[in-house]
């Protein structure tokens, strides 16, 4: 049921999204695009509910639980972002909208750039573990938790090399090609 819900939330998402911009672009009502994309929390908020009820309700905490939490960390840090990205190309490619803004290419601005990618990963992981471990004292010391600790392992990894990204356009910033004079 859980992967069912997961895959509920996704697809929902994308609907919301979908029926959110339509609104703004197609139909010119900004101000209900807004509220369509402000219910997307609720699919979360209904996806934590469940994995709540089915821990409670005696279910043994497994991936599908720890992948609810990864999901709801990854929606509440970035899917904002997601939005932001969607909007400005469906804004640029269908409705004559500004092109995208897109990130810097060389040197510290570029490093800048990825430190603000990193953080928002970063607050997708950490939320994610907080709530595993919200789930593994839910579940207690009488119930498995190993599966909850291992996705919480896979979080630091997702951080490490976020960090590792960020801190090599850091140490080695890219530089801009040189500029010829050709004659």
């Amino acid at each position: 049921m859980i992967v069912a819900l997961i895959i509920a939330c996704e697809v929902g998402f994308w609907v919301l999204l979908a029926v959110g911009l339509a609104l703004r672009y197609v139909a010119r009502m900004p101000r209900a695009s807004v509220g369509v994309l402000l219910c997307e929390p609720m699919l979360e908020l209904v996806l934590f509910v469940a994995t709540a009820i089915d821990l409670k309700n005696g279910a043994e905490p497994d991936w599908k639980h720890g992948l609810a939490a990864v999901y709801i960390g990854y929606s509440a840090a970035l899917g904002h972002q997601t939005i932001q990205w969607v909007d400005a190309r469906v804004a640029h490619r269908f409705f004559h909208g500004p092109p995208p803004v897109k990130p810097p290419k060389y040197g510290m601005a570029r490093a800048a750039h990825e430190w603000k990618t990193a953080a928002r990963w970063i607050l997708a992981a950490v939320i994610a573990m907080a709530l595993l471990q919200g789930a593994i004292w839910y579940v207690g010391d009488d119930g498995d938790s190993g599966s909850l600790r291992e996705w919480q392992s896979k979080m630091l990894l997702v951080i490490g090399i976020n960090v590792i990204i960020a801190g090599s356009y850091t140490l080695w910033p890219k530089r801009a090609p040189a500029k010829s004079d050709a004659h």
